[in-house]
């Protein structure tokens, strides 16, 4: 009880000093880092690194991101509960637990697409340690995220958890009109963060947002299809 009791109270003073920070902006983010438990997210001998703002290997040479990282992601998504949301990159489960809390307040949902096998069954674990009731409002699947997933489109946000060396063109296909897409693009040692906005008449409006550094997208549409396996 008493480790439960640490964990929120390291909990609450990440989301005080990402709010400090400005990276915390909006009321359903700072609810979702408040009530998602990253400890359960992590593997059990990094738990007491859990409220630490930096990123965690989660085994199969990928990481949990950083928590403000994470904040950022999901502001520049500015995803709204009633949105259907694919998430490609599944890795532990975080960054979907906290898109599954965000979109169950109004009945969206998130799929999350992961290519590890392993990662993708840990991460349904995970959700279900950390929050049950979340899981009506994720769906997960094994295959290349880079393709996205065609079975649910069209979606009304996008986020990519690893890095691409172009916009896959698939997730610009399956976004909807007036959607949006995070993703970071950039070489295999530093990147930046796009977002990009589909608009009404189906052309693209792309804003950098912050540098960053992610682990390879890998699939037909990512590092793999330019040889860098």
């Amino acid at each position: 009880m008493w480790r439960t009791l640490q964990f929120y109270e390291e909990r609450r003073r990440l989301v005080e000093d990402l709010k400090s920070e400005g990276v915390i902006r909006s009321k359903l983010v700072e609810e979702a880092f408040l009530n998602i438990p990253r400890e359960c997210f992590v593997p059990e001998h990094l738990r007491c690194y859990a409220y630490v703002d930096s990123p965690l290997p989660i085994g199969f040479g990928q990481t949990i991101s950083a928590p403000h990282m994470v904040a950022i992601m999901t502001e520049e998504l500015a995803v709204q509960p009633h949105d259907i949301v694919l998430e490609v990159g599944t890795g532990s489960g975080y960054q979907a637990a906290i898109l599954a809390y965000i979109v169950a307040k109004g009945g969206g949902h998130v799929y999350t697409i992961e290519i590890v096998r392993e990662l993708s069954k840990k991460a349904v674990e995970n959700f279900a340690k950390a929050a049950p009731e979340l899981l009506n409002y994720a769906t997960f699947v094994v295959g290349d995220g880079s393709k996205g997933l065609e079975l649910f489109a069209p979606y009304d946000k996008i986020m990519v958890t690893a890095a691409a060396p172009t916009i896959p063109e698939p997730l610009i296909n399956q976004l909807k009109p007036g959607g949006r897409l995070v993703i970071p693009v950039g070489n295999r040692w530093s990147q930046v963060l796009l977002v990009i906005d589909k608009l009404r008449d189906g052309s693209i409006r792309i804003k950098e947002s912050v540098p960053c550094i992610f682990v390879p997208l890998i699939g037909e549409y990512g590092w793999s299809r330019y040889g860098y396996e």
